[in-house]
């Protein structure tokens, strides 16, 4: 029986994230993430010349809401955004890095520009990974550090975001300014998904400089509505649309620790068994399901988790 090949006319866009010395930077090496011409792994297909890549979370301010397990790890570097880093790449083999910039929160310690862009000059300092670059979630805040942070980092070529309909005007502008990369985040809707690039691009800035991000929602909590929105967004792209043709992440760990079957102590419901599996098994379990939906970048926080899925990541791609 003669095998039915699919062939797609369009492509995944390829986006080039940190800068090595020849490019004006520091990095000793870029993430290179999209570029694909099919589905994912499906290998006979098509061409899928990047694999998806893990990043490691890093805090500027030690995590309040993060229970004791997911703590542990980190437990003798919490405090210090640069030694967490460093501890990231050399030990547990991050691809890259995302610095949440949290302290900026104004419900929190309400930092400023300056104070969020001393934690991206350390981190940059501490390690030669490409960085990602987040605020604290506060759409007003996070366009109000962003050009300080973007500045900070010029000529790293680095991941900016989160970019929503709210502020993506200044936030566009200070990565444009600083030849940074953009993340694009709409609320699990491919409408507002393509509007929110179509804005951007008509700002001026270049659609291969762009991630998308739908928000992720973790296993149990609606992973199956989003896994169906990048879906959706990966078969547009192969269908030659422009406008929807970017790499996506999911922000895993956020999201996958906020669901009480991760943190729940075993003293509390013993029949779920230990949370030192059972927290980073659901990490693990939302990740990959991402992975089959066209993720690129997972951006994860427990380190067994990561290993996990980089294990994962390389059977897929054979």
């Amino acid at each position: 029986m003669e095998q039915v090949i699919e062939k797609w006319m369009g492509k995944t866009g390829e986006v080039i994230i940190g800068a090595t010395k020849d490019n004006g930077g520091t990095r000793k090496s870029v993430i290179k993430v999209g570029g694909s011409t099919t589905l994912p792994y499906l290998n006979f297909e098509g061409e899928i010349p990047n694999p998806p890549v893990t990043a490691m979370e890093v805090w500027d301010t030690p995590p309040a809401d993060w229970p004791d397990v997911l703590k542990e790890p980190f437990k003798d570097v919490i405090e210090d955004p640069g030694k967490w880093a460093k501890k990231c790449v050399e030990e547990y083999k991050a691809d890259l890095l995302c610095l949440r910039l949290a302290s900026t929160d104004p419900d929190g310690k309400n930092t400023s520009g300056e104070e969020a862009a001393g934690s991206v000059k350390k981190v940059l300092e501490s390690v030669s990974v490409p960085l990602i670059i987040i605020g604290s979630g506060n759409s007003e805040k996070d366009a109000e550090i962003a050009p300080v942070c973007s500045d900070a980092a010029k000529g790293e070529n680095c991941l900016i975001g989160i970019a929503v309909k709210e502020n993506y005007k200044t936030i566009t502008a200070a990565c444009q300014s600083g030849g940074h990369c953009i993340i694009a985040e709409s609320p699990i809707d491919i409408n507002l998904a393509k509007q929110l690039n179509i804005l951007i691009t008509d700002a001026g800035f270049p659609a291969e400089k762009i991630i998308m991000h739908h928000s992720t929602g973790a296993l149990g909590y609606g992973l199956e509505y989003t896994y169906s929105i990048m879906e959706r967004s990966r078969l547009a792209a192969l269908q030659s649309d422009k406008m929807m043709s970017m790499p996506m992440m999911n922000m895993i760990g956020q999201e996958a620790w906020r669901a009480k079957e991760a943190k729940t102590s075993e003293t509390e419901v013993p029949e779920w068994g230990p949370v030192s599996k059972r927290g980073p098994l659901w990490e693990i379990v939302t990740a990959t399901g991402y992975l089959q939906a066209g993720s690129d970048i997972l951006v994860m926080r427990h380190p067994e988790a990561v290993k996990y899925v980089k294990n994962a990541i390389s059977a897929l791609m054979k």
